[in-house]
């Protein structure tokens, strides 16, 4: 059973991946046939004394599609959900305070804010504990560079997408808890509307923005949400829920019954719960607040990389994921529509090299760019107009897992960040610092651990295949903290969302709520299987191109000295090494994948 799905997910999620949910991954055909040629090149060049591995080719866009035809996809998404027959029912302002939320299509805060006053005022606040702050335990940057950029992106989509609806985007730089009372007061909105999150960090942020509105007073004779009284009051924080594709108001039991076991859950839901439809849109969503903006300084910008402290160092190898709702939809319809790539993803879906062998939405749907319900509906047209099949079944087992984690986090609360996990195993761990850097930096001597950590660091991306395979070399092999890996992924992945990233990660790391989750990753038994012709390493590694290609995955003394021996070597656990959990390992090689 393979849960480590995120990418459609999202680290993701995506998003863990081990990623349960991060990821939907899927293959192309053509550029898969692109990258073959460019990988043969290589090979024929590497039969000269005088050979230099080619020059990489750029990132590949993801989405592959030009500019013109990103914005055709989105537009024709839009006219499919916006429909002229909605009608307001209040007045007044209402604020609507985008977080992972990204997008305007699906969004159910802004459609009930615009339902519900006669202006809407949209608000993002660019947060420093999150955007400059530092991971929990060991410090790491919160947000990496990478993922920053695709924010940066997301954030300027969205704005673009609301002025072509009649709003604005106002950008703010500092706390939430400060910004919108402050906003809510200036322009006498009513209401905050918000989506729900469910882990700590950010639940502790909504309870210090409900905390700041209550200090704050607005007249309601403009209309409140009933237009009755001129008695001032607080403005309301109203959170709903959109983050799923199940919503939470439709399980067939409460999250506090939630099963350990994500069959058990699986199967209740697609029999007893169907899935809510995309939410339309009015064809505009004006107007913004006509008063009060300018005491607050205006609607801001959105900020730089710059600004913000970080630099990317462009990679010409990998993917490099446009980030925003517009390239998300174009995703969407060049993965389903225009290479009819969906139809093959369950068996595309553990491949490592190229765009197409997964679906890749896992970033739009960590950042909130993508709504799980909208793929869904699009699973569900492409099933009656073109095929049904496993494998298009397979994009919604992998979101089904995606909301498992984002309930499990909801179910279990910061346990999922603790060691010992939501079962609180007891077990020993080191925290090597030497060891843990070679696994980070992709140096220990494994070419396919390195060649994945690599990836990450150059694109912020890693197929569901590798995140499991990288996470049990660093647990099991190395013996390291996995709450170390699980905060660097957080820095790295830009489908990092934490429910999927630390439920993937307690799952890895044999410590998640299910007890029967305990696996080992054979790299000698991966690579041969995963990467037989180590086409894979030798793209991360190209000292390896010159080797057989049955030898770039086992490269002996020509590559760098191994950091640890492995634990399980070929099917037997090695003499001199012992588990170092109190769980023993005996049904591990029956379950791994």
């Amino acid at each position: 059973m393979l849960h480590h799905h995120h990418h459609l997910l999202s680290s993701s999620a995506s998003s863990f991946p081990p990623a349960a949910a991060q990821s939907l991954l899927l293959l192309p055909r053509q550029p898969t046939a692109s990258l073959r040629a460019l990988l043969s090149m290589a090979d024929a060049a590497s039969t000269s004394s005088s050979f230099r591995p080619p020059r990489a080719v750029l990132a590949a866009a993801v989405p592959s599609l030009g500019a013109e035809e990103t914005a055709a996809a989105a537009d024709e998404a839009f006219r499919r959900h916006t429909s002229t027959g909605l009608r307001r029912g209040g007045g007044g302002v209402a604020v609507v305070w985008f977080r992972s939320d990204l997008r305007v299509l699906d969004n159910e805060a802004l459609a009930r804010a615009w339902a519900a006053s006669g202006a809407v005022l949209p608000v993002y606040c660019v947060d420093p504990r999150v955007l400059a702050g530092a991971t929990h335990r060991f410090g790491f940057p919160k947000t990496g560079a990478l993922r920053a950029q695709f924010l940066i992106e997301c954030l300027g989509d969205l704005k673009q997408n609301l002025q072509k609806r009649g709003l604005d985007l106002l950008v703010r730089h500092g706390k939430p808890e400060d910004i919108l009372p402050a906003i809510a007061k200036a322009v006498s909105a009513h209401t905050v509307y918000a989506h729900k999150e469910t882990c700590s960090e950010e639940l502790l942020v909504e309870r210090l923005v409900r905390r700041g509105l209550e200090q704050v007073a607005v007249p309601q004779g403009q209309g409140g949400a009933s237009g009755r009284s001129n008695k001032p009051l607080s403005p309301k924080l109203q959170l709903v829920w959109g983050a799923t594709m199940y919503h939470i108001d439709d399980l067939p039991f409460p999250v506090s019954d939630l099963p350990d076991v994500y069959t058990q859950f699986r199967k209740a839901v697609e029999s007893k719960s169907s899935v809510r439809s995309c939410g339309k849109l009015p064809p505009s969503l004006g107007p913004a607040p006509g008063s009060g903006l300018d005491e607050i300084g205006g609607w801001g910008s959105i900020p730089t990389l710059e600004s913000l402290g970080l630099s990317v160092t462009k990679s010409e190898k990998g993917m490099r994921f446009v980030g925003g709702e517009s390239a998300a939809l174009g995703r969407v319809h060049e993965y389903f529509w225009k290479n009819d790539q969906v139809k093959v993803y369950k068996e595309t879906r553990n491949g490592m090299l190229g765009p197409d062998y997964s679906t890749k939405f896992s970033p739009w749907l960590a950042s909130g760019s993508l709504s799980p319900r909208y793929v869904c509906e699009e699973v569900k047209r492409y099933e009656k107009q073109r095929i049904a099949n496993d494998s298009t079944y397979w994009v919604l087992f992998e979101l089904i897992w995606r909301d498992y984690f984002r309930f499990l986090s909801a179910k279990y609360g910061n346990s999922i960040f603790h060691l010992g996990g939501p079962r609180k195993v007891a077990s020993k761990w080191s925290q090597d610092q030497a060891l843990f850097e070679s696994w980070k930096d992709g140096r220990t001597g494994y070419p396919l651990i390195d060649a994945n950590m690599k990836e990450l660091l150059a694109t912020g991306f890693m197929s569901n295949r590798g995140r499991q395979i990288v996470c049990s070399f660093l647990v099991r092999d190395m013996g390291i903290d996995w709450r170390m890996g699980a905060e660097w992924f957080e820095t790295c992945l830009l489908d990092y969302d934490p429910a999927s990233n630390y439920g993937n990660w307690t799952y890895g790391a044999g410590v998640g709520n299910d007890p029967r989750e305990d696996r080992y990753f054979s790299i000698p038994k991966q690579a041969k299987t995963y990467d037989p012709d180590g086409e894979y390493v030798a793209y991360w590694l190209p000292e390896l191109r010159s080797l057989a290609k049955e030898r770039r995955n086992f490269p002996g003394a020509s590559y760098i000295k191994q950091v640890v021996p492995l634990k399980f070597d070929g099917g037997h656990q090695r003499k001199d090494q012992q588990f170092n959990r109190q769980t023993r390992p005996k049904n591990i090689y029956r379950r791994q994948k």
